[in-house]
Parts: C-alpha cells; sequence; structure tokens
C-alpha cells in the first residue's frame, strides 16, 4: 500500500546530487565527485521522477533522450535508468507509482514509441510491460587452449582511448544503424564511457584501444580492454577484460579478435556483451573453451504500439491481425492489423478477427528480433488464433543480426 505521504515529482536541477547519493545507498556503492561530475551532463532534470519523503528523496526513476537501432531503422527510445527505492521505504508502492507515471509521460509525450532498460532484478520490469528482447553472451575464455583466429589483412594501431576517440565514435556511428540495440552516442555519453578513474579499474591497467585498418587506410574495427595482472606458481595469468569490439567486416573481426587472444603474459580474457551470434564462436578451433554463457540484456517496452511496430522492418511480408492487451497503457490495447510487404508498414486499429493475441510484453521482447515469437508461442505467452499465423509472424519479425546493448545505462 503506497503511503499518502509520498510525492511523487519531476526531478529538478538541485536533486541531482540526492538523486546520487540515495542511488549509491540502493546498488551498494560509494559515489565517487569525478564519475558524478562526468555523468551530470547526461541527465535531463525534466526526465526524471523523484519520490519526496517530507525533505528527503527516497525513490527516482529516470531516462536518457537517445536513439537506438531497431531492426531496419533508428527509433527515439527512452532510455530509462536510476530507478531505486530507499530500503526504508520499500513495499510502499512507490517503485510502481514512479514506473507507471514515467511511461505515461513518456506517451504523453509523443515522441519515443518504445523504452528500454538494463534489469538490476528481472523480476521487477516485467509488471510494467518490459520484454526480455536481447540476451547476451558471457565469454571467460581460457587462452591457454582455446586456440587464435586466423590471421586478417590489415594493420592495427594501439593507442589509449582518448587519442583515438574521433576514429571510434566515427566508426561506431557508421555501423549502429545497422546492429539492433545499439544508442547513440553525444560527446557526452563518449565522455563518460571512456571516463577510466583509478576507483573503477579493481586492480586492473587503464584502458587501452586498438583500431583496425583496411589496406588502404580506413578504419573498419576497433576494441577496448584493460588487463588485471596476475601471476601464480605456473608463471604469468593475466586476465584481459574486453568492454567493446566493434568491426565492420570479417577481416577486422578477425584481427582484433587475435590480437586479443595474444597479448603477452595473459591466459584469460573476459566479455560480457557479445551477441548470442557472435563470430568468434566459429573463428576458434575450440570454442568450447570460451566458456559462454547466456544472460539478459535489453529489455523493451512498447509505448506506442502502431508507431513502434510501423518504425521497424521486417524479414518477411506479413498481414496479421495482432490482439493486444496492455494493463498501464489503455491506448495500445485492442486489434492492430500489421501490414508489411518489406518496405512499406502500415498498423492500423481493425475489428477484424485476431489471427495472434499476447500482451505488450510480447511485443517488447520480440521487437528488436532478438526473442523469436514462435517461442514465445511454446511458452503460451503468444497465442495462435488462426493458422499458420504464428510461423508468419515468426518469420517476419526475425531478423538476420542478434540485437544487444553495447553499453549498460
Amino acid at each position: 500500500m503506497s503511503s499518502p505521504d509520498i510525492e511523487v515529482r519531476t526531478a529538478t536541477p538541485d536533486d541531482f546530487d540526492a538523486i546520487a547519493a540515495m542511488l549509491g545507498v540502493v546498488f551498494h556503492y560509494t559515489q565517487n565527485p569525478e564519475s558524478l561530475a562526468v555523468e551530470r551532463p547526461l541527465h535531463d532534470p525534466a526526465r526524471g521522477l523523484v519520490a519526496v519523503d517530507g525533505d528527503q528523496i527516497v525513490g527516482s526513476a529516470g531516462s536518457f533522450d537517445r536513439e537506438m537501432a531497431v531492426p531496419g531503422g533508428v527509433v527515439p527510445c527512452a532510455h530509462v535508468t536510476g530507478v531505486g527505492v530507499l530500503p526504508t521505504h520499500r513495499r510502499q508502492g512507490i517503485l510502481r507509482r514512479m514506473m507507471e507515471r514515467q511511461l505515461r509521460d513518456v506517451a504523453a509525450a509523443g515522441r519515443e514509441p518504445i523504452a528500454a532498460l538494463w534489469a538490476s532484478e528481472t523480476a521487477i520490469y516485467p509488471r510494467f510491460g518490459y520484454g526480455f528482447a536481447a540476451p547476451r553472451l558471457q565469454l571467460q575464455a581460457d587462452l591457454t587452449g582455446t586456440g587464435l583466429p586466423a590471421p586478417a589483412p590489415g594493420r592495427l594501431r594501439a593507442g589509449s582511448p582518448a587519442t583515438l576517440r574521433i576514429e571510434l565514435a566515427k566508426l561506431y556511428d557508421e555501423l549502429r544503424p545497422h546492429r539492433p540495440g545499439w544508442s547513440s552516442r553525444d560527446d557526452n555519453w563518449w565522455n563518460f564511457l571512456l571516463l577510466d578513474i583509478e576507483a573503477h579499474r579493481e586492480g586492473a591497467t587503464e584502458r587501452q584501444a586498438v583500431v583496425h585498418e583496411t589496406p588502404d587506410g580506413a578504419v573498419d574495427g576497433y576494441a577496448i580492454w584493460r588487463v588485471k595482472g596476475d601471476w601464480d606458481d605456473g608463471g604469468p595469468n593475466a586476465e584481459v577484460r574486453v568492454s567493446e569490439v566493434v568491426a565492420g567486416n570479417p577481416d577486422a573481426t578477425r584481427a582484433l579478435w587475435r590480437f586479443l587472444f595474444s597479448l603477452d603474459l595473459t591466459r584469460r580474457l573476459t566479455y560480457g556483451l557479445a551477441t548470442p551470434d557472435e563470430p568468434l564462436l566459429h573463428l576458434v578451433p575450440e570454442p568450447r573453451r570460451l566458456k559462454p554463457t547466456l544472460a539478459d540484456g535489453l529489455w523493451v517496452r512498447l509505448v506506442d504500439v502502431p508507431a513502434a511496430l510501423r518504425a521497424r522492418a521486417y524479414r518477411a511480408p506479413l498481414d496479421v491481425v495482432l490482439e493486444v492487451t496492455d494493463a498501464l497503457l489503455p491506448a495500445n490495447a485492442g486489434r492492430w492489423r500489421l501490414t508489411t510487404d518489406g518496405t512499406t508498414t502500415s498498423c492500423e486499429p481493425t475489428t477484424d478477427p485476431a489471427d495472434l493475441a499476447c500482451d505488450v510484453l510480447e511485443l517488447g521482447a520480440a521487437y528488436l528480433g532478438g526473442t523469436a515469437l514462435a517461442t514465445l508461442g511454446r511458452a503460451g505467452r503468444v497465442r495462435e488464433l488462426r493458422p499458420g499465423a504464428l510461423v508468419a509472424g515468426d518469420t517476419a519479425f526475425g531478423w538476420h543480426q542478434a540485437p544487444g546493448g553495447m553499453e549498460v545505462f
């Protein structure tokens, strides 16, 4: 039961420090002043909500104004972040009030047809219509037995991320529209992502970067990593901790992974943000030694169902009537005829009989092409009301590249 004494209001610029302190308590870490100075420009108070008990901020829910690549396009997306409630105020309905108001505010603004987040606890966000949209692959490679990818043409050039930043940002922007789940990065985001203070290194080195150049000098790939040095009775036992690997073609992919796998004195490599279709799995002679495990990544919520479904491309023609339920945003509920010829897409309300029925959560899960409609059907989450509709929908909603989030926001 929500306490009537708790006010939920729009945040102000003066709330930033109090929100940061509150989130430090919620997520069990000590805020760093240098990090907060870089984070501050990212936050738009008008996009944030705070729960206030007297003069104390006891909860928050914010979002960043960024774009996200989706199959065949790029759409404005509310990047939800900083959601938490102090332990003294849990189980009072505060989180629900903030999350529901945030969705209503985003819908009312009419600019962002989808919202996305990384879930600290995965049981929380399905209650608000967020679907598990992009699994991520975690690698914990044993470099002593995995083997190396084959050599590739081109040249590698190393440096600090700061010195290579122009090349990194340029390539990222070139590839981003074609990689579902990748988010836009302005200068403030690059400042934040490349921030490298000692408190965040956990005893590892500063971040390092390398770019791959084609024979004619064009940058077509990069990697960012650090190394945690270690020695044991058997000798060197350092760990390569990879932050990003971005490659525009197979040559760059092979060259970058070969480089990362062959750093002197290293015996292990970790990478937590690979996609399930990571090419590395097919480049090494012993893929089992990569120790790949699946975890959840991006969660997506359709805020405006027809606008969101029109904004993405589809892998095959489709004509299907979707019956959608949405307990929080009633404008999404009802029957929608989704029609696409592969180039032009329409999504309009209809009274025709439904072919598929699901909640808005399932549409969010399938939206980026990373969760198959057929899988949701086998789980009983999507109901087929016309024979053949599920196969047709599954084919159209799929995509040739698995989605993935390149950074946690």
